[in-house]
């Protein structure tokens, strides 16, 4: 035991593999979608780039665990650059008005929520929360949701569709998501009990 965790210690302290890559990539696009969307108007290059940042937002993650590249940099990179995509590009598109801003706010609520209690549990020394199946689904349906209304307002053509099936896409994911947030709750309380409990 003792020498499997040797041997695995050097591997999480590396800082250059593939996830990390990604990640880092991700989080230096989003500047660049900032511009394409507010400062050259580009919508429709705006929304494939948002697509295409929230399409990979899994990417990193599974080659970390598919080929043995987990790292320490890679837990604290791979979270900062998915809630820099979704907090960067929900408030981009609540200042360009292609979305409604009662769904930005019950976004950004959520993730703010999120973010607070993850800071507190681990702050009173709970263990970590896993991401129920509800909180993935929403965060996927919302993160399908946002490029779709900056596609209803770039010229791309079947404007109406794209809005609609934003809509059919952000309804479901704002009510799992805080569905989701409602089962973290419990899950929190038990996070901060278990460790006091192991321990007596």
């Amino acid at each position: 035991m003792g020498l499997h965790e040797a041997a695995a210690a050097p591997g999480e302290d590396r800082v250059l593999t593939v996830p990390n890559v990604i990640s880092a990539v991700r989080l230096a696009c989003v500047p660049l979608f900032v511009y394409l969307l507010l400062g050259a108007e580009q919508r429709r290059e705006a929304a494939i780039m948002l697509a295409t940042l929230g399409a990979t937002d899994w990417v990193d993650g599974f080659i970390a665990r598919r080929w043995h590249q987990v790292s320490t940099v890679g837990k604290v990179l791979d979270p900062v650059a998915d809630r820099a995509v979704l907090l960067t590009g929900v408030v981009a598109i609540l200042i360009d008005g292609a979305a409604p801003l009662w769904v930005g706010v019950a976004t950004l609520g959520r993730e703010v929520l999120i973010s607070l209690g993850t800071v507190v549990v681990a702050a009173l020394g709970g263990r970590r929360i896993d991401v129920s199946l509800l909180g993935k689904a929403g965060t996927l349906l919302t993160y399908v949701a946002y490029p779709l209304f900056l596609a209803g307002d770039a010229e791309l053509g079947a404007r109406a569709v794209w809005r609609g099936v934003a809509w059919a896409c952000v309804i479901p994911g704002v009510v799992l998501s805080w569905w989701a947030l409602g089962t973290y709750v419990p899950a929190a309380r038990r996070a901060l009990r278990e460790p006091k409990e192991s321990a007596g």
